[in-house]
């Protein structure tokens, strides 16, 4: 390895680059090594694309701000590789392989990124946790034997252990800030369809928009640079998010000003949160009025119950959708034997009878009322702030389901994340913040919810907090001594 700090960012990483005190193929060949020893701990790779990569850097590259820089793409999503397999996790894409690049994968290579690898995600990306069956569980890279959060826990696994400063992720339900909560690295879900997803190449839809991408990062300063080399829409994109003020780089060290945040600590769903998530919550709080800002507790009036329902629906169709124009891509017959058994559940779900036009629109209005009176209750505020998730990171297998309850996963998972998925829903931008660690050093993420549109209010205040107290410094012994994992998994 050639000695980078742990701590450096994408952003330090490319300043070398330009500076010629490292090269690209120095860069590339040290985050290799730091995946060949961290990797096996955690499982957070579980595709490589050393030749694609080893190719780029030999080539020119384009000049953009992370010219040079190892970066690591989700295996599903909008980040398809020309020539490299990508199968969501599901047996049923096994021997899938994009003809062409995705267009979020063509402005990563723009920005000066080089992928060299692909990162774990649950069947679809439809849990919490990273545990699918074809490529065994991502684990905490914190305590071996807690979940990684999910969908993009891959990604987060691999930053929080230092493989890479940042990583691409995606969120339809929580799946960029969960994992983020869980493995004590930064994530910015961005608002709806802030990066394009049309002309996505694996026929994964968007489903009613709720999905964003973006990634992981160690730093602030990294997500926004990001976001402004890949944001922007695309003809024909059902939306178009609001044109920023200024490029995001520029809010990062902006004064945010004095804001007015309210914050919760109880669940939408009427349900006990774990007193470390309140307590991360009320820290948060406490620094935010030492900065400086309004701060008050108000719990919104919003049965989020009601949410269960309609998401389900919403996301059944759109799956069985997902699957329909799959089976036309790959010219593959979807059956049981090639899905999980909650994967299958929810496929049958989305394609019963049982389910009218009329219903599905219908779903659809209550999702959307919902969205107003939250809408409402936000109005006096800049930004709302909450737990990330329901609980801490919880053991691996704690969302398992198998063929006798099939969907019980999906029942669990629907209590863990109380508030995440609402803000998917209201396309508002949203980010988890690393500021706290239980008493067994356990990260627990805070969630903070921006207007719609204005990624720039949260990213003057994720600035703030980073300097306020920062967390690049606190890495989990994964991110260390490779040497120690195999005792410490076996201690689990």
């Amino acid at each position: 390895m050639i000695g980078l700090p742990d701590d450096l960012d994408g952003l330090g990483q490319a300043a070398l680059v330009r500076a010629g005190e490292v090269t690209p193929a120095e860069l590339l060949e040290d985050a290799i090594e730091r995946v060949e020893t961290r990797n096996p701990a955690v499982n957070a790779v579980i595709g490589t694309m050393y030749d694609e990569a080893r190719r780029a850097v030999g080539e020119p590259i384009p000049d953009g701000p992370f010219t040079g820089v190892p970066f690591l793409l989700k295996d599903g999503g909008g980040v398809g590789y020309a020539g490299v397999p990508m199968t969501s996790a599901s047996r049923f894409l096994q021997d899938y392989v994009p003809a062409r690049d995705g267009e979020l994968t063509r402005r990563y290579k723009a920005a000066g990124l080089i992928p060299f690898g692909k990162t774990n995600l649950p069947e679809f990306g439809l849990q919490p946790t990273t545990e699918p069956e074809l490529f065994g569980p991502t684990r905490n890279p914190w305590n071996l034997g807690l979940s990684a959060g999910g969908s993009s826990g891959g990604a987060a696994a691999a930053v929080a252990t230092r493989m890479v400063p940042m990583a691409n992720a995606s969120d339809s339900g929580g799946s960029i800030r969960i994992p983020a909560s869980n493995c004590g690295v930064f994530g910015m879900k961005p608002t709806r369809l802030r990066i394009s997803s049309a002309r996505r190449h694996t026929g994964l839809s968007s489903r009613m928009a709720v999905l964003s991408e973006h990634a992981v990062t160690l730093s602030v300063r990294d997500c926004a640079t990001l976001l402004d080399a890949t944001a922007g829409p695309l003809p024909g994109d059902p939306f178009v998010a609001p044109r920023p003020e200024r490029p995001y780089a520029e809010e990062v060290g902006r004064d945010p000003g004095r804001l007015r945040i309210v914050y919760s600590t109880a669940s939408p769903l009427g349900i006990p949160l774990h007193p470390d998530c309140v307590a991360a919550v009320e820290d948060a709080a406490r620094l935010c009025e030492e900065l400086g800002h309004h701060v008050e507790l108000r719990e919104p009036d919003i049965d989020g119950t009601a949410l269960v329902g309609p998401f389900s629906t919403v996301s059944a169709g759109g799956l069985a959708w997902d699957i329909a124009r799959l089976e036309r891509l790959t010219g593959r017959t979807a059956i049981a034997e090639l899905f999980e058994p909650a994967t299958w559940a929810m496929i049958e779900q989305g394609r019963s009878s049982g389910v009218t036009i009329l219903q599905y629109l219908d779903a659809l209005a209550e999702l959307q009322t919902l969205s107003q009176r939250l809408a409402d209750f936000q109005r006096p505020y800049d930004v709302w702030l909450t737990p990330t998730a329901g609980s801490v990171a919880p053991p691996l297998g704690s969302f398992a389901s198998d063929a006798s309850d099939p969907l019980r996963g999906q029942r669990a998972a629907g209590l863990f994340l109380p508030f995440t998925t609402l803000i998917n829903v209201t396309g508002q931008p949203a980010m988890s913040v690393p500021l706290y660690w239980t008493a067994d050093g356990i990260p627990v993420g805070t969630h903070f919810v921006g207007p719609y549109g204005d990624e720039g209010l949260l990213y003057r205040l994720a600035a703030q907090l980073e300097a306020a107290r920062p967390w690049a410094g606190r890495r989990p012994d994964t991110a260390r001594t490779p040497d120690h994992h195999a005792a410490k998994e076996t201690q689990q």
